[in-house]
């Protein structure tokens, strides 16, 4: 089994954005609040209609590793929260499907997969490249890997490191600028 990537490039991120925004405010947030929130996707899904409407913040408990999570609602997601959960009771899970179920790991799978082959992006994708994009742009702007190990829940650097692919990226630059 070959490792997923993260989007490495925004204007591919946009593309994804444009294509769910075409299919459906549901993916189009789903796609916006994993790259955003960097949860993983047990806990994207996991989330009900009461834990993101009239809040600043989203607390949670990770599915795997059982710690406690509270993030703020950046400026982006907050008016789509609003807008998505306008109506909707607060005990039910902010994700459904088309049965009215609680939406699964295998559908969300096969929405990011559709989205980002739509959008033209050769990357390895997976449930997980929302998590890995939200890593390797937040280490891109603030270069703060212990953060970021923290944000993730990670044992060391080093994991993090290779989890965002930028282990593979700065191997394959020293590569690139080496000649003899």
């Amino acid at each position: 089994m070959s490792t997923v990537e993260p989007i490495r490039n925004k204007e591919e991120i946009k593309r994804v954005e444009n294509f769910l925004a075409h299919q459906s405010q549901r993916n189009l947030l789903l796609f916006t609040l994993g790259v955003n929130s960097g949860l993983r996707i047990s806990d994207l899904l996991a989330l009900n209609v009461g834990d993101v409407r009239k809040r600043t913040y989203i607390q949670l408990r990770e599915k795997k590793t059982g710690k406690s999570k509270k993030f703020p609602i950046n400026a982006k997601l907050r008016p789509m929260l609003d807008k998505f959960t306008l109506r909707r009771d607060f005990d039910e899970p902010l994700f459904l499907s088309a049965y009215q179920n609680r939406l699964n790991r295998v559908a969300a799978y096969a929405i990011i997969k559709k989205a980002c082959e739509s959008a033209g992006i050769e990357a390895r994708i997976g449930i997980h490249t929302m998590r890995k994009t939200f890593g390797y742009h937040h280490y891109q702007k603030f270069k703060d890997l212990a953060i970021l190990q923290k944000i993730f829940n990670h044992s060391s650097p080093q994991v993090t490191l290779r989890y965002i692919c930028i282990e593979q990226d700065q191997i394959e630059s020293s590569y690139s600028n080496f000649v003899l």
